[in-house]
């Protein structure tokens, strides 16, 4: 039996489990949820309201609020899902990325200082092509140091597992990274990038990182996608390597695969 003491308690439920928190809840606590929902979105790439439902525990409904709140604050932005191959029927699902502004808030104190000191070793040189080729230089200096850290949990890793392992390394630093089958190889996804305004004006930086994911894996990688080119996600493609499969007792069966058979990266 209810009774009507009992219905302020179900109403205040009700709005617990629509927006999150309970509807006595400070700003500050509702602020708590919305950073949940963006480090969310940092840490896995750009996510659907379903999704991001399914990590933090909460009704589609909360996530869609604090969703609203947080693209009229400038922090996240609706995009429309890239997927591989032809589409399926339907509108395509939409996910939200974190905007520039919402992953300023993010590690990012000691970004500006990075440009200023890129731009410093790009004028000493000359500018120009000397000016380039310096701060690729460096770029390559301080990939390959950053590296010797990366280099014995990959090796220690099994064939197989070298991109996982390489992934955890750079989240470990700060690249929120993971690693998924894609078409013919895998994918090396960093959610984040401490640098992406540097690497906006300095591409060499992405361009020594992938150098670097090369010779770590021991195989041609391929940039797909950057976070400094305006994309959710920075996303290196590894091809599988040819390597000799048994099918037959008599027969065998050599694999190979081409980078440029693979998909973008999903938004």
């Amino acid at each position: 039996m209810k009774y009507a003491s009992d219905a302020p308690k179900e109403r205040a439920a009700e709005t617990a489990a629509r927006t999150g928190v309970p509807a006595s809840a400070p700003e500050e606590q509702q602020r708590g949820t919305r950073n949940r929902v963006a480090r969310s979105i940092l840490d896995h790439g750009p996510s659907t309201a379903a999704e991001l439902a399914v990590r933090l525990e909460l009704t589609q409904a909360a996530v869609r609020r604090h969703l609203d709140t947080l693209v009229a604050d400038g922090v996240v932005e609706p995009r429309e899902k890239r997927v591989y191959g032809a589409r399926g029927r339907g509108r395509p699902a939409k996910v939200f990325a974190l905007t520039d502004c919402g992953r300023d808030a993010f590690d990012q104190a000691y970004d500006q200082l990075a440009v200023d000191a890129l731009r410093w070793i790009e004028q000493s040189a000359g500018g120009g092509e000397a000016g380039r080729a310096a701060v690729a230089a460096f770029a390559r200096a301080r990939l390959a140091a950053q590296a010797q850290g990366y280099r014995g949990a990959v090796e220690a890793a099994a064939p197989g597992r070298r991109t996982e392992a390489l992934a955890d390394a750079l989240s470990a630093d700060g690249y929120a990274a993971t690693a998924r089958s894609a078409p013919v190889g895998e994918q090396l996804c960093q959610h984040h990038c401490p640098v992406a305004h540097a690497a906006e004006r300095y591409p060499q930086l992405c361009e020594a990182e992938t150098e670097v994911f090369s010779q770590l894996l021991g195989t041609h990688v391929q940039r797909l996608a950057t976070i400094a080119h305006g994309d959710g996600v920075c996303t290196t493609f590894i091809p599988k390597t040819g390597k000799v499969e048994k099918t037959h007792p008599r027969t065998t069966r050599t694999t190979t695969a081409s980078a440029s058979t693979a998909g973008r990266n999903s938004a």
